[in-house]
């Protein structure tokens, strides 16, 4: 990894306002001790049966975090990985082809996995019902007590970019809850869904309130936390499964409390880097800004999630004797 970027600049990115900030932590280490060491940093210890939610990633060329890299965080929390069915066609649409690529990837060797809507879903509440009347989720969700939101940033064809928030929405969705958000609350069937995608705000709000719903769930907010590795930052998503190649330099790893303030963050920290023979953002930061990506952060603050104000806390300092 290139450090291009001086700790200079975090400071810069640091939100003006100091009313309800929430504090968002950053290591430019991305190794499997240094994603333990910022989830110890939260200050929240993963109780009861913990749910670690990744994405599986569509191929082996996508940016999905890897077995090993993740490995001694479920070790840390006793976690299950969890992961849901896909919407579209490709290796994760059914729970047979899901599990093959599960095996594929490694997983299974790192510790114990589940598909969450391998079953059967259930419907879980949202504050925010102006586009969906629910979140639809894998019933295996009952099986879990604490929820360890481990997101990879990188760019996404939809929402244009995937940080916390999609992987709490998309993410946590069954199929056919995914195909009832991208539809923006038109269908719950994953063949029609693809037909009804031309409200795009109304697909950015009801992501933001289907990643709400699962925050609720999980204790009012007070049994999750927030992740976000920012390496391999393709434009495209790891649902990709030939997606383009990162033009952007490995950065570190980026985690909260605060779901939208980490998001704020990690899409202030691409918007700020300085273009040069590492790092070229203007391809990933025009796709965001195509998609009005950024939307789902604003209405994610609206509706009650968090606060886009936050202070970066950089664990890479050494305090002071």
């Amino acid at each position: 990894m290139k450090k291009t970027l001086s700790f200079l600049v975090l400071g810069l990115l640091t939100a003006s306002s100091a009313l309800a900030q929430s504090n968002v932590y950053v290591t430019r280490e991305i190794t499997p001790e240094s994603l333990v060491r910022i989830y110890k940093a939260l200050g929240r210890k993963a109780i009861g049966r913990v749910a670690v939610k990744i994405s599986t990633g569509e191929s082996e060329k996508t940016g999905y975090l890897r077995p090993e890299f993740i490995k001694p965080l479920l070790d840390e929390v006793n976690g299950t990985i969890v992961e849901c069915n896909t919407a579209y066609g490709g290796s994760r649409c059914t729970t047979e082809k899901h599990w093959k690529a599960i095996e594929e990837r490694g997983f299974l060797r790192v510790g114990k996995v589940d598909i969450m809507d391998g079953e059967d879903t259930i419907h879980i509440p949202l504050k925010d019902t102006s586009r969906l009347k629910y979140d639809i989720v894998g019933s295996h969700m009952r099986n879990y007590d604490f929820m360890i939101n481990l997101a990879h940033f990188k760019g996404h064809q939809m929402g244009g970019f995937g940080g916390v928030l999609k992987n709490a929405s998309i993410g946590v969705a069954s199929s056919a809850g995914k195909a009832y958000i991208h539809s923006a609350g038109v269908t719950e069937d994953v063949v029609e869904c693809w037909k009804h995608t031309g409200d795009q705000d109304g697909f950015l709000e009801a992501m933001a309130a289907t990643a709400q719903g699962v925050h609720e769930y999980f204790n009012g907010g007070k049994n999750i936390l927030y992740i976000s590795v920012m390496n391999k930052m393709s434009i495209d998503c790891d649902c990709n499964g030939n997606p383009k190649a990162p033009l952007i330099a490995d950065y570190g790893i980026v985690a909260s409390l605060d779901p939208v303030a980490l998001d704020q963050a990690t899409y202030d920290i691409v918007a700020n880097l300085h273009n040069d023979a590492h790092n070229n953002t203007k391809p990933l930061l025009d796709r965001i800004r195509k998609q009005n990506g950024t939307h789902t952060i604003e209405w994610a603050e609206k509706i009650g999630l968090g606060s886009r104000q936050y202070k970066l806390v950089n664990l890479d300092r050494k305090p002071r004797k």
